[in-house]
């Protein structure tokens, strides 16, 4: 407006100068050509707007990320909420960005540990958030995008855990339940506060009149009624209508045992009709038959059968022929052929009872065949209305129950009878300990010759003979002394090998197979040389025995294989037990016709043994089963089946695990031997045992050590409080009533911090170690003989003379 009024102004003035208007027109006109050109001129040189750095367009981008089951948003760098899908706004209630949403604790860490891993990485990953207050849990996946990659896409999707019932409610409202109630089946979906949560057409036009109705909400026994002979009716016909059978079926993921869980989880109630005719349908569907309702029954996890009122079978489903340990044989004619001879009269009455009584149910514990350790229950169930058809018996798969039961007891059985077995060894190492001393200190006074040294010589053999039975059942107990060593099997195995040829015969052959890159062990190798001796032993019997009754002259032929196992195999393998982990596996495979099914729970067993009388200890096996243990391992006895089936021979696996820590370093030098050592030492000698003390005492005596002796701990930590003299070593026993021997050497050790402790035990060196933490601490196992404790008290001050 400026520049146009200049522009008049300066006409007017040339008007009234030149005193001309054509004058003037002329000026006008050349001003105005000149702004024309102007203006041209800066229209051609103009550049082009720039428009990268425009806003976008955010509602194409809410409309391509629309996603009914994800939740999505875009932030930028200042972490604004810029867009978000409609799911994002509907699930959170919200358009605040993701971390305003109400996560907190771990959840709002692993929700901003997304978002940086995304700005650094291109993506981040949270497996499960959840909000306060919410039983809802998501997981988020964050992604870096946008030309300059200043955008964040945050990708939520509700994690939902899904059931074997889910759909049940549409499918019963749909299609399905129309064909359902078109056969007289009705079906009702309630919960465990019996509200009903979805149901068949035909159920809500019997209970209200109308199909279209909605039942949903209401208590479903309210719909029902039950006259004096308990048969059950529509509330709303009443005894008018046709009577009703109900069926209860719980909809339970994993079932428990009978009634364990039944009120848990939501149900499915059948009703059949009395028109519903099925009778001979069961046996065959072309003479008017029922086929969905068999269909139906079929697909249930819980076992159901049906039988006449006659009691006779009409129908099984998989799962209950599973559970009676059928599902290879058959189904049998009558409920009793399932079970025990002693079983069969009460199964067979209580059907009948089922069948001509009035509707009823009840349940009642029987011992199958195949399994008459253990009872399971079956349920009987009175039905009208089913033509033949007049008791349902109901069962659960417990098969899997059954083993872990087996196995559970087993281990218990195992572990106690071996803390029995630890606690008869030890007190009785204590009594050969005595024996064996006296018997040495007799042969000092003895030569070879006398009439008593051979008699002395027997009594010490013998005794000898028992300690070896101890600790055959500390191998057993697991608290034997192990010495355990980093090791290759098959080295073990090739050692062995030779002796095990010798002790197999000609006639049986052996054959050794071992696999390549095997992981090493950490056993002892003394001990597992006896595993192995053991079991070739226990195939030799038993293939000598299967031959004898076969009147082979052959014997048969023992595999002994090694085998990498890798923790994806064990997982495979699905033994509960077991951890998930690398193992190498010894095999020892015989051809002596198996081992007897009832008898394959008892083998472990302490004392146990299937030979005559006087041809076993029944160590044999348990001595294998605990040094396995001790080791970490694991061993398991199967079947190998023959050509026809039936058992052609034993198989035991042992897994021992893979070693993973560091290589043993080189021995260290050897320290001066026990016979180096002459000087004298005062001993304290802590024993309970007045036999065990007496032995030790006369031993150190004579070796030339001063000994104190005492009968428990709090009279050894006595001594040693009020004692003047300074004890060298001290002796004690490791159980003791009042105080027992590690209390003793701990309240010690506050006196006296350096003070050597050896100590005498029938238990396990290692477990003994695991037990007590306290340094400077040596052993020696019981039973000893007077040369070895003289010698290991020597090489234990001979070691302090070396440390001082």
């Amino acid at each position: 407006m400026a520049l146009a009024g200049a522009v008049l102004a300066s006409v007017l003035l040339v008007w009234i100068a030149a005193g001309s208007a054509l004058v003037a027109a002329a000026y006008a006109g050349g001003v105005a050509v000149l702004v024309l050109a102007l203006a041209f001129s800066t229209k051609i040189a103009r550049k082009p707007e720039i428009t990268d750095g425009a806003q976008p367009d955010w509602t194409v981008t809410a409309a391509a990320i629309d996603n009914p089951r994800r939740a999505i948003a875009v932030t930028d760098r200042a972490n604004r909420l810029v867009c978000a899908n409609a799911s994002y706004q509907r699930w959170f209630a919200s358009i605040a960005p993701p971390n305003e949403l109400g996560f907190a604790g771990a959840s709002a860490e692993g929700l901003a540990l997304a978002a940086r891993t995304a700005w650094r990485d291109g993506t981040g990953e949270a497996p499960k958030l959840v909000r306060e207050g919410e039983d809802r849990s998501f997981s988020l996946v964050v992604d870096r995008a946008g030309r300059g990659e200043d955008y964040l896409i945050w990708h939520f999707a509700e994690i939902k855990v899904e059931r074997s019932y889910d759909g049940l409610v549409q499918r019963l409202g749909g299609n399905m339940g129309a064909m359902l109630s078109r056969s007289g089946l009705e079906f009702a979906f309630v919960g465990p506060d019996g509200i009903i949560m979805g149901h068949t057409p035909g159920l809500a036009e019997r209970a209200s009149g109308d199909s279209r109705a909605s039942l949903i909400g209401e208590e479903f026994v309210q719909l029902l009624r039950s006259d004096e002979r308990d048969r059950i009716f529509f509330a709303r016909e009443g005894q008018q209508g046709a009577p009703q059978t109900l069926v209860h079926i719980p909809l339970e993921e994993q079932q428990g045992p009978r009634g364990a869980a039944a009120d848990q989880g939501p149900s499915l109630m059948l009703l059949v009709d009395s028109s519903v005719g099925i009778g001979a349908s069961w046996q065959s569907e072309g003479e008017g038959g029922f086929p969905q309702l068999e269909t139906l029954l079929a697909a249930l996890p819980l076992g159901l059968a049906l039988t006449d009122r006659d009691g006779r079978f009409l129908f099984a489903n998989k799962a209950f022929l599973r559970a009676v340990e059928r599902d290879k044989a058959g189904l049998p004619a009558f409920p009793s052929d399932l079970v025990v001879r002693e079983d069969k009269a009460a199964i067979a009455d209580s059907v009948r009872r089922f069948a001509k009584g009035v509707a009823a149910s009840g349940d009642m514990a029987v011992r199958l065949a195949g399994d008459k350790e253990e009872p399971v229950s079956i349920g009987l169930a009175g039905v009208r209305g089913l033509g033949d058809a007049a008791v349902l018996l109901s069962i659960s798969d417990s098969t899997e129950e059954k083993r872990l039961r087996r196995q559970v007891a087993q281990a218990t059985k195992m572990q106690a009878v071996g803390q029995l077995a630890g606690g008869v060894a030890h007190d009785f190492n204590n009594v050969l300990t005595a024996i064996i001393g006296y018997c040495d200190l007799m042969l000092l006074r003895h030569s070879p010759g006398d009439s008593d040294y051979d008699d002395i010589q027997q009594i010490r053999a013998n005794s000898n003979r028992a300690a070896s039975l101890t600790r055959q059942l500390l191998a057993f107990s697991r608290q034997q002394t192990l010495r355990p060593v980093v090791l290759q099997l098959p080295d073990v195995v090739s050692e062995v090998s030779q002796l095990l040829k010798r002790l197999l015969g000609p006639q049986i052959d052996l054959s050794v197979r071992h696999d390549r890159e095997l992981g090493p062990v950490r056993a002892d190798p003394q001990q597992l040389e006896q595993v192995i001796i053991n079991l070739a032993v226990n195939a030799r019997d038993a293939m000598q025995s299967h031959a004898a009754k076969l009147g082979k002259d052959t014997i048969g032929r023992l595999t002994m294989a090694t085998r990498r196992v890798s923790a994806r195999d064990v997982r495979k393998m699905g033994i509960d037990i077991m951890p998930a982990d690398d193992y190498t596996a010894l095999i020892v495979q015989d051809t002596g016709g198996g081992i007897p099914e009832g008898v394959i729970n008892k083998i472990f067993e302490p004392f146990f043994t299937t030979k005559e009388q006087g041809k076993g200890t029944g160590l044999g096996l348990s001595t294998v089963y605990g040094i396995v243990k001790q080791s970490n391992g694991f061993i398991f006895a199967d079947n190998v089946p023959g050509a026809d089936g039936s058992p052609a021979g034993a198989r035991f696996t042992v897994y021992l695990p893979v070693h993973r820590g560091e290589m043993p370093a080189p021995a260290p030098a050897a320290l001066p031997r026990a016979s180096e050592w002459t000087g004298g030492a005062n001993i304290l000698l802590v024993e309970d045992e007045d036999m065990v003390r007496a032995v030790a005492e006369r031993a150190l005596t004579r070796a030339g050590y001063t000994v104190t002796t005492a009968s428990d701990g709090e009279e050894g930590l006595g001594l040693v409080a009020n004692s003047k003299e300074r004890f060298d070593l001290v002796l004690s026993d490791v159980v003791m009533p009042a105080m027992d021997g590690p209390a003793m050497a701990k309240a010690i050790r506050r006196v006296h911090p350096d003070i050597p402790i050896l100590f005498m035990s029938g238990y396990a060196e290692e477990q003994l170690r695991n037990q007590i933490d306290i340094q400077n601490m040596h052993f020696i196992p019981k039973p000893f003989s007077v040369q070895q404790i003289g010698a290991k008290v020597a090489e234990v001050l001979s070691q302090q003379t070396v440390a001082a």
